[in-house]
């Protein structure tokens, strides 16, 4: 099924109005946060309430990820306990590094029961992650690790690296397009990282745009004030669709059902592109269709 992924929203867990909030807000996706959004002391009833709000649904059709504690914490364990009971359309596990882990998240959601429908997304956000990004991709062809897509995670990589988060991201672009290309090569999704100068529009705006230019899904969001801008970037022109749909009615034509490329409007168009325009299509009916919902 193709969804939309524009934007997905991090709400700290602990909070019950932000909770409540989000059923009305406008992203694709909301991560219901354990991790830093939480402190230490506040972990079990950032559970209970992310518990609470799941269980209450009125989410509508956002997709609803956990994003638990790390594996080399004391509360991951209660945190994929209640995710696996709470059942969302998935877990965001943080620093996900080794194909191993994968393999302990996969194990443990099932020894709990949790639902096949329970999908794992990986936070990509250390050098050894991004070094061995194609190795984890890969993995996640084995259903039973339950693999649905990366999040790639630039604050933590800096923090490692020591590579400077600079406006444009320069440095960081060599590890976002192994990271895409990886996941391309394994069928799977991949997030951009959260903005974090709330108060700058333009710098939000443009790297919104050259996130969707590298190739991303789209963008995890730190306050509700960036969703209407990312989704407007991250979706399909309207140009763009109505071209789209215009070279899937080409190759239609009985005239071009067996041929391999055609003339449109004075350019030539291949299979590829109508392959291209098949998935412009689907995620503008997907939007349209969560607009509806």
């Amino acid at each position: 099924m193709t969804r939309p992924r524009r934007s997905h929203l991090f709400m700290p867990g602990s909070n019950p109005r932000a909770l409540e909030k989000a059923r009305n807000l406008a992203a694709d996706g909301l991560i219901l946060d354990l991790e830093d959004s939480v402190a230490p002391d506040a972990k079990a009833v950032a559970r209970d309430g992310i518990a609470a709000a799941i269980a209450a649904k009125g989410f509508g059709k956002r997709e609803i990820l956990i994003r638990t504690n790390g594996l080399d914490t004391p509360w991951w364990a209660d945190d994929v306990a209640m995710a696996a009971k709470a059942s969302p359309d998935g877990i965001l596990v943080p620093k996900v590094s080794r194909v191993e882990e994968l393999d302990t998240i996969g194990r443990r959601l099932a020894e709990l029961g949790a639902a096949p429908t329970v999908k794992v997304w990986a936070m990509i956000e250390t050098a050894r992650a991004v070094l061995h990004a194609e190795e984890l991709a890969a993995a996640g062809r084995d259903p039973a690790r339950r693999l649905s897509g990366f999040v790639f995670g630039p604050n933590d990589i800096s923090r490692e690296t020591r590579i400077k988060m600079l406006p444009g991201r320069a440095a960081m672009i060599p590890m976002i397009s192994h990271c895409i290309l990886a996941t391309r090569a394994h069928g799977l999704e991949i997030l951009d990282g959260p903005y974090s100068d709330i108060a700058n529009s333009d710098g939000f705006a443009t790297e919104c745009a050259q996130g969707r230019d590298l190739g991303f899904d789209g963008k995890t969001l730190i306050h509700p004030s960036q969703i209407e801008a990312c989704n407007a970037i991250f979706t399909p022109p309207e140009e763009e669709v109505a071209r789209a749909r215009k070279i899937i009615a080409a190759f239609g034509l009985p005239e071009n059902v067996s041929r391999g490329a055609i003339r449109l409007d004075g350019a030539m168009v291949e299979r590829l592109h109508a392959d291209m325009a098949r998935r412009t299509i689907e995620i503008a009916d997907a939007i349209a269709a969560m607009g509806k919902g």
